[in-house]
């Protein structure tokens, strides 16, 4: 997994003072999943609005995760699979890490205007969004989960699969899934409506 972003070892802190003197209050790490769509940015701004907290002046952990889908070197033209050229690879391949890049940056300036003093950590990585976002779950200790949701209804998420409904049911920490409002649904549904 590539990672970039500050890193930080501490996942607990002791209180100080009064009557919480000695108890521990465990500083929670989120992993936000964010993509191409709108909804997955307005999940990360839901979270930031209705949930995210800080305790004594210190921000939780926040960590923003992005997964490019593998580039598939070849194309199918009306005939055999024909194999793109590696400077076709190349171009692909940097624009998609361009995309990624501006993507995760637009997820750090909205909680950067919600939240001042917010730590974001960041990751871009290749794979499969949920297996990757799961894997992520478990090897960095997520305490909770936010994930955006497309609205499929019961017959597309079959077919097409639900990165949210999988994490749901194969991760190991609570995950959030946020539902878009109505109107921003239906804009990802039917762009040119």
């Amino acid at each position: 997994m590539e990672q970039a972003g500050e890193t930080q070892a501490k996942d607990k802190e002791v209180a100080a003072g009064g009557d919480e003197m000695g108890k521990e209050i465990k500083k929670l790490k989120v992993l936000v999943a964010v993509d191409e769509s709108e909804g997955s940015l307005y999940a990360l701004s839901w979270f930031l609005d209705h949930l995210f907290f800080t305790q004594d002046g210190e921000v939780d952990q926040i960590f923003l995760i992005h997964v490019q889908q593998p580039f598939q070197p070849f194309v199918y033209p009306s005939g055999p699979s024909v194999f793109a050229t590696t400077s076709v690879i190349d171009s692909v391949r940097k624009a998609q890490k361009q995309n990624s890049e501006a993507l995760i940056a637009r997820a750090v300036q909205i909680c950067r205007n919600k939240l001042k003093e917010i730590k974001v950590q960041t990751v871009i990585t290749d794979g499969e969004p949920k297996d990757v976002i799961c894997h992520a779950i478990e090897q960095m200790n997520i305490d909770l989960a936010v994930v955006g949701s497309r609205g499929l209804g019961t017959f597309k998420r079959a077919f097409l699969g639900s990165v949210s409904d999988y994490c749901a049911h194969h991760a190991k920490c609570p995950i959030l899934i946020v539902k878009p409002p109505q109107k921003l649904h239906q804009q990802e549904v039917h762009p040119h409506q």
